[in-house]
C-alpha cells in the first residue's frame, strides 16, 4: 500500500480509538487546570494601645508590660498595632475600627477619662486598662504619694479601672485588689523580652574596683524604703575567705553614695537601652537582690526582679513575700526579716555566683515572650 495511503489509514484508526482533535480543545481543558483564584486575606486586627512617652521612648513599666508585647504580636502578624492618641480618638479624626484598645496606668489626665471611654462605648470599641501596682488600698496609696503620684493620678486610674471592659494586671494578689472596683481581672505575669534579655558578649569598659564582690540591686524610686531592709545586711559583709561583699544599687533611691552602698550611674537611654546595658555588664556582679518590706503594698508586686538577675546569670536572694512564692519553687531565695539569714544567703548565692539550673529554664521555657502562654492576646483580641 502507498505511504500515503498508509498514514490516512493509521489517522482514521486512531480517531476512531480517541476520537478528532478539535481546534479548541486545549482551550476548554485550561479552566479544569486552573487553580481558583485564592480568597483574599482577611484583614489583621487593630490594636491600638494607649501608654506614656512614644517613638519607642517609654517608661520601663510601658516597655514591660505593653510595648514589647505589642511590638511582638506584630511581627508574629497577629494584629496591626498602633499607639493612639488619646486626643485624636476622643475628637474624632482617629477613626481607626480598633478591636480593643489598651491604655496603661494613669496615661490618661483625669478630666479625660470619661470622655475616651464614652468615645470607646459608642464606637464598640473595648477598653482593656493595664495596671501592674497596688494603686487603691489607702496603704498603696500612700506609698505612691511619697513617690510623687499626685491625686489627680491616682484619680485618672481609679476611674479607668472601674470603667474598663477588662483590667489586665501582673499578680493574683493585685487582682485581689482591683476585683471589687472592676468589671473584669486577667492576671498576665510579667515576661521578659528575649530580643533584649539574650546574654551575648560582655563588656568591661566600666570601673569596677578590684579585690571585692558586687551584688546588684535595682528598682524604681517606690523601693527606698526596702533598701534600708539591707543596711545591716552588707556592713562589714565577706565571703569565707575574706573578700568584701559590696552592694551596689541602681535606681531605687536618690541619695548618693553611702558606706553601706555604691549607686550606679548607667548610661543614659530609655529600657531596651538599659536592658541591654545590664545583659553587656552583667559580669561585674556575683548575685542580684530584691528586698520587700511586710507592707500591703508589697503583696501585689510581682517577681520581675527575679527574671532579670536569673536573665543576668545571677543567683537571685529575696525577702520571702508572696511576689516570690513561686520563685522560690524554681530557685529563687527567699529570706525572712531576719539579718543573719540574709547575710548568709547573700554570702553564699555570692560564693555560688549562678543561678539555679531550675530557674533559667523556667524563665526562659516560661516566663519569656512568645513562649508565656496566650491570655494576654485572647484578651485583647479574643
Amino acid at each position: 500500500m502507498p505511504r500515503d495511503l498508509l498514514r490516512r489509514a493509521a489517522r482514521r484508526l486512531r480517531r476512531a480509538v480517541v476520537g478528532a482533535p478539535r481546534p479548541d480543545a486545549e482551550h476548554e481543558r485550561q479552566p479544569e487546570q486552573q487553580q481558583a483564584p485564592a480568597a483574599p486575606a482577611a484583614p489583621l486586627p487593630v490594636l491600638g494601645y494607649v501608654v506614656a512617652g512614644g517613638d519607642g521612648a517609654h517608661p520601663a513599666s510601658a516597655h514591660v508590660r505593653v510595648v514589647r508585647r505589642v511590638e511582638h504580636l506584630s511581627s508574629a502578624g497577629a494584629a496591626e498595632v498602633r499607639q493612639v492618641d488619646p486626643v485624636a480618638f476622643v475628637a474624632g479624626t482617629d477613626t481607626t475600627a480598633y478591636t480593643a484598645v489598651l491604655v496603661q496606668r494613669d496615661v490618661l489626665p483625669r478630666t479625660v477619662v470619661q470622655p475616651f471611654l464614652e468615645t470607646a462605648a459608642r464606637r464598640g470599641i473595648r477598653v482593656v486598662a493595664e495596671v501592674d501596682d497596688d494603686f487603691f488600698t489607702a496603704s498603696g496609696r500612700a506609698r505612691l504619694a511619697r513617690a510623687e503620684y499626685d491625686p489627680d493620678r491616682l484619680a485618672s486610674i481609679d476611674a479607668l479601672v472601674r470603667g474598663a471592659d477588662t483590667v489586665i494586671v501582673s499578680t493574683p494578689e493585685l487582682a485581689e485588689v482591683v476585683r471589687p472596683v472592676a468589671r473584669h481581672v486577667v492576671v498576665v505575669p510579667n515576661a521578659l523580652d528575649p530580643r533584649l534579655w539574650t546574654s551575648g558578649a560582655t563588656e568591661d569598659d566600666d570601673e569596677r574596683p578590684t579585690g571585692e564582690h558586687r551584688v546588684l540591686y535595682m528598682g524604681t524610686l517606690t523601693h527606698a524604703a526596702d533598701l534600708e531592709l539591707l543596711r545591716d545586711v552588707f556592713a562589714d559583709l565577706t565571703t569565707a575567705d575574706g573578700t568584701p561583699i559590696r552592694l551596689e544599687v541602681i535606681g531605687v533611691t536618690e541619695d548618693g553614695d553611702a558606706d553601706w552602698f555604691r549607686r550606679i550611674e548607667v548610661p543614659d537611654g530609655h529600657y531596651p537601652a538599659f536592658s541591654r546595658w545590664l545583659v553587656a555588664h552583667r559580669a561585674r556582679w556575683r548575685a542580684g537582690v530584691a528586698p520587700l518590706r511586710d507592707e500591703e503594698f508589697n503583696r501585689a508586686k510581682s517577681d520581675l526582679k527575679f527574671l532579670e538577675y536569673t536573665a543576668l546569670g545571677l543567683p537571685a536572694v529575696v525577702s520571702d513575700r508572696p511576689s516570690y512564692a513561686v520563685a522560690g519553687r524554681y530557685g529563687a531565695v527567699g529570706v525572712p526579716d531576719d539579718v543573719d539569714a540574709w547575710r548568709a544567703a547573700v554570702r553564699g548565692a555570692v560564693e555560688r555566683g549562678a543561678p539555679d539550673e531550675r530557674a533559667e529554664r523556667w524563665v526562659r521555657d516560661a516566663r519569656t515572650i512568645g513562649r508565656d502562654g496566650d491570655t494576654w492576646r485572647r484578651v485583647l483580641l479574643g
